[in-house]
């Protein structure tokens, strides 16, 4: 089998190999390098404004022992996001993106799709009235090109309810309970690591949903999956997979 009927790439957090995650630059790396999907994570300031950051506290992006959750929007976005355990000081200055920031990058690249990923702790501390509603309210110029994921179940079933958007439930568990959520949810994708799913080798259930698998960084992983059903294959190694995708596993 050769490596491209692998359908898509997806850049988690933008092309996070080459710059920190998401961060503006990061994911029009991603989208300058060709590929048309990436994937960011969302939280909320203490004021309701989403901003583009995957943990709540900033100890590993801008190396604070601070919440963005007690902070506010103009706080944030004067942290930097250099992440300077990965990169010294190669990005400082670079800083933390609002979401209204990032969808905007969008309207350059007509075709690109963006995954946004609700974080729980926003949804634990803001409820998800207000974080659902805040972040739909962001996205509405570029609603077509957005999908709205999360591990929160209610909060895509909410997003959907809500706006029609295109959702996908991140899996916690691969497993027959879960399996009939699903159905019910009939979401568009469906998000998995692909340390949970089964290692007999099986095809992935089928349904309403495109499968994103992530946490992938070689090849034979993602071929292997595409076997197994896998629509797209998420990796932080954007350049690097895209370039051994083309050559194909035998180097041609």
């Amino acid at each position: 089998m050769r490596a491209r009927r692998v359908v898509h790439l997806v850049a988690h957090r933008g092309n996070a190999a080459e710059f920190p995650e998401n961060t503006l630059p990061g994911v029009i790396s991603a989208f300058e390098l060709g590929l048309r999907f990436a994937e960011i994570d969302v939280q909320i300031s203490r004021d309701g404004v989403p901003v583009v950051i995957h943990d709540h506290m900033l100890t590993r992006t801008a190396a604070l022992n601070e919440s963005v959750l007690e902070m506010s929007a103009a706080e944030i976005t004067a942290v930097d996001a250099a992440e300077t355990a990965r990169f010294g000081d190669r990005f400082a200055g670079l800083k933390v993106p609002l979401l209204s920031e990032m969808i905007k990058v969008l309207g350059n690249y007509p075709q690109a799709v963006l995954f946004i990923e609700i974080k729980r702790a926003s949804l634990a501390r803001f409820g998800h009235d207000q974080v659902v509603g805040n972040i739909l309210d962001v996205i509405r110029p570029y609603r077509s090109q957005c999908v709205l994921i999360s591990f929160d179940l209610p909060a895509v079933f909410r997003a959907r309810q809500q706006s029609g958007v295109r959702i996908g439930w991140v899996l916690s568990e691969y497993d027959s309970h879960t399996q009939l959520k699903c159905e019910a949810l009939r979401p568009e994708f469906l998000f998995c690591d692909h340390h949970k799913l089964p290692g007999d080798a099986a095809a992935l259930w089928r349904g309403t949903w495109k499968w994103v698998i992530y946490e992938i960084a070689e090849l034979s992983l993602a071929v292997e999956l595409a076997r197994r059903g896998a629509d797209y294959i998420e990796t932080m190694r954007v350049r690097a997979m895209s370039r051994e995708i083309r050559r194909g596993p035998d180097g041609e």
